[in-house]
């Protein structure tokens, strides 16, 4: 028989707490990521600074984006088959 505090303790699916934090920082680093992707493409900037969405160092910042893109992409399709 199984008691009220063991059903606290025990997770029941092999979940640990590092596990747990592991995730959490992976996920805000991704949302990081996605945000700061987006902002780049899209040129957002805060007042008072430079703009540089029409300048040729952005053009090649998308163009590098780009290619990292495609790079994970075909990484990732080739891991999932094998």
């Amino acid at each position: 028989m199984v008691t009220t505090t063991q059903q606290s303790t025990d997770l029941g699916h092999g979940s640990s707490l590092a596990d747990d934090l592991a995730m959490n920082w992976i996920v805000w680093l991704s949302l990081a990521v996605v945000v700061t992707a987006i902002a780049a493409v899209t040129g957002v900037k805060p007042r008072g600074t430079r703009h540089v969405a029409h300048s040729r160092l952005m053009g090649v910042g998308r163009v590098v984006l780009v290619i990292m893109i495609v790079i994970f992409a075909v990484l990732a399709f080739r891991a999932r088959s094998g």
